[in-house]
Formats: structure tokens, C-alpha cells, sequence
């Protein structure tokens, strides 16, 4: 990464055209993305309630 002091000063069209595209464009990346969550890490959905139903058969009517 190369130091601030070898960073070439910026013109002021560049700098207004990087607050334009930042206004354009807004926060391209998201804060947190899906590997951040817990989401989908093994939970079972809510089952439906023909998947209960079948779930709870007594062994007998099998």
C-alpha cells in the first residue's frame, strides 16, 4: 500500500467527481454480509403443517 506522502494531490474535478459518484452510487458495500450472520447455519425452517402432520403418524399407521 503506497504511503500518503506518494499520493499525487487531488484536482478538484476529481474530487467532485468522487463526491458525485458517491452520492450516485452511495455505500457499495454492505456492513455485514450474509457469512456475518447466523442465518442458515444448520436451523431448520418452521416445518408446514402437512410436514407436522406426517411427523407425528403413530408408528401403527405406518
Amino acid at each position: 500500500m503506497p504511503s500518503p506522502e506518494s499520493e499525487p494531490e487531488l484536482t478538484e474535478e476529481e474530487v467532485a467527481r468522487r463526491r458525485r459518484a458517491a452520492e450516485l452510487l452511495g455505500d457499495v458495500l454492505p456492513d455485514t454480509s450474509v457469512d456475518d450472520t447466523d442465518e442458515g447455519w444448520g436451523e431448520r425452517s418452521a416445518p408446514t403443517s402437512d410436514e407436522e402432520y406426517l411427523r407425528d403418524v403413530p408408528p401403527h399407521h405406518g
